[in-house]
């Protein structure tokens, strides 16, 4: 790392440009002058008395009264604790508010009928959630790789906690990764080569997910709706094709 980098590190712990800047130059200056930073930085001497007044408002820089003002930097140690205090203060306080937020928006959430995922990772995440919150009885259905780690410990964690758990996967792979929970091949269909996931959960939410050519993964899921009701229909019907 060159000292641009630990420039542009301290502005991402919360430091102006300005700031980071001063406080670099004195690290190499021990003390020093306004006129001395100045001198060792690309900080407008107007400019330096600013930062260096913040800096010391964060228990970064000390300053000594004299004429003209002289300015040290606090030991490193006592500078992480610093910067890392304030980092992590701010970072509550942004999580706070988003919370808050997400509170305030939880009931046009509640609303909403249709829910669209994209991307692998996305979809792999909403399905261990909704598996997490399973009650009763979960039937998923996909082939490998899309029944990822996260997915089958899932299953695994529900099936022991006793709700009933069915996986539908013509994928030997799939098979072979599952012990006691039953897991069925799906009843014949015409082309699924596009299908990636499928899940129902305690016959009130449900998530499909398809892939096109360029094998990006699309899903929908409802949960406590008329939709979700219809498909969890479906997905039952499709199961007990499967399991004749």
């Amino acid at each position: 790392m060159d000292e641009s980098d630990a420039i542009e590190a301290l502005e991402e712990l919360g430091l102006s440009n300005y700031e980071a800047k001063v406080f670099v130059a004195l690290q190499r200056l021990g003390t020093g002058t306004a006129r001395d930073i100045h001198q060792a930085t690309d900080v407008p001497r107007s400019q330096v008395y600013g930062a260096a007044e913040s800096l010391q408002e964060q228990g970064l820089v000390e300053v000594q009264q004299s004429k003209p003002l002289q300015y040290r930097p606090v030991g490193l140690e006592e500078a992480r604790s610093h910067l890392r205090n304030r980092f992590e203060r701010t970072e509550e306080q942004a999580f706070d508010y988003l919370e808050t937020a997400r509170q305030e928006g939880s009931e046009d959430e509640q609303r909403e009928d249709v829910w669209t995922i994209h991307g692998h990772g996305g979809v792999a995440s909403r399905v261990e959630q909704l598996v997490d919150e399973a009650e009763e009885r979960i039937v998923f259905g996909s082939r490998d790789p899309l029944v990822t780690p996260g997915i089958v410990e899932g299953l695994r964690r529900r099936f022991d906690a006793g709700v009933s758990v069915v996986v539908i996967s013509e994928d030997e792979a799939v098979h072979e990764r599952f012990d006691d929970i039953p897991v069925v091949d799906p009843p014949d269909a015409p082309d699924e080569s596009h299908a990636g996931r499928v899940l129902s959960v305690d016959d009130d939410t449900v998530l499909i997910s398809v892939l096109d050519d360029s094998d990006r993964e699309t899903a929908i899921w409802s949960s406590q709706t008329g939709f979700a009701s219809v498909l969890g229909q479906f997905i039952d019907a499709r199961l007990d094709d499967a399991e004749r």
